[in-house]
């Protein structure tokens, strides 16, 4: 495989990354991924700490590393399959900052009824997402994740709609 030549190319491998991980259930990949707490002695950042955030799809807002990845620990502890299918992936640089939003198509199963073998049921979910990386001397790593649900019209509301 090529080495990534551009910022774009670069954040897109950093995103695919980031999904690939939360799929193995690797909680250490995940963790890297990351912005780690900026230092202080850093004087263009004087004062202002890299607070990364996350919002889960129906949870509250995130903040701080701890939190955020408490968060996908316990995900991961009650996820037995993950699969993310990523559609509408746009990628925008601004200098040391990247804006990733994209369409994840999720399939996803748990454990098995008591007394089953394999998974439980799988079940799909449509979700929009918006990832921001930063920049730093290790690669572009996650800021912030915001991902929330897409309603999907019922049957009766399509029928509303054309009843004309």
């Amino acid at each position: 495989m090529s080495t990534p030549r551009t910022d774009v190319e670069q954040v897109e491998l950093a995103n695919t990354a980031y999904y690939e991980a939360m799929e193995r259930g690797d909680f250490e990949e995940l963790t890297s991924q990351w912005l780690a707490p900026l230092d202080t002695s850093d004087d263009d950042f004087e004062g202002e700490g890299a607070v990364v955030s996350c919002v889960h799809p129906g949870w509250p807002v995130l903040n701080g590393r701890g939190e955020v990845l408490r968060s996908y620990a316990l995900i991961m502890a009650n996820t037995e399959y993950i699969q993310f299918f990523l559609t509408d992936v746009r990628v925008s640089v601004s200098g040391d900052t990247a804006l990733v939003t994209c369409t994840e198509n999720i399939l996803s199963g748990g454990p098995a009824p008591e007394g089953g073998d394999g998974l439980g049921p799988l079940v799909g979910q449509l979700v929009v997402a918006t990832n921001v990386f930063r920049r730093t001397a290790d690669g572009w790593k996650l800021w912030s994740h915001h991902a929330s649900p897409v309603l999907a019209e019922s049957d009766g509301e399509e029928d509303e709609d054309t009843a004309g």
